[in-house]
């Protein structure tokens, strides 16, 4: 089951991003410390970071997609513009060839259009490049990115 996560989830949520990431930061801390922290940016940020969770049994999430809901400069008629960025997709391994990272990613990006997203974009490792298609991202000459100097 796909739905919006909550305050509640926090956890289970901090549980898969430190299963994903804590290789890359291996000084990082304990996934209970970083619960904490993650409580407290994403208390900030509700507004603009939504997380959507994938269930198969209550409590335990399998599965994440946020998306950052990003304003953008208004123009003359058009004042409320947003843009949308999928960010930090992962399913639990044992969890994954079965459309769960599709439906979490169709879900959050769905949701900012439906709050008037005039784009959603992704930054995807090259593996997960067919999937984003195949949900009908577009590749863009037009969208480019600077790295870090």
């Amino acid at each position: 089951m796909i739905s919006q996560a909550g305050p509640d989830d926090v956890a289970e949520l901090a549980r898969l991003l430190w299963l994903d990431t804590h290789h890359e930061e291996p000084g990082g801390p304990a996934v209970d410390a970083f619960a904490a922290q993650l409580a407290q940016w994403w208390d900030t940020r509700r507004d603009s970071h939504l997380a959507y969770v994938a269930r198969l049994h209550e409590p335990q999430i399998v599965g994440m997609a946020w998306v950052a809901l990003v304003p953008r400069v208004p123009r003359p008629g058009a004042t409320n513009r947003l843009a949308g960025d999928i960010q930090s997709v992962f399913v639990l391994p044992e969890h994954r060839g079965r459309g769960i990272g599709s439906a979490l990613v169709d879900a959050a990006s769905q949701h900012a259009t439906r709050l008037g997203s005039l784009r959603v974009t992704v930054h995807s490792g090259r593996r997960a490049v067919p999937v984003y298609e195949r949900l009908g991202f577009e590749a863009s000459r037009r969208l480019l990115q600077r790295p870090p100097d």
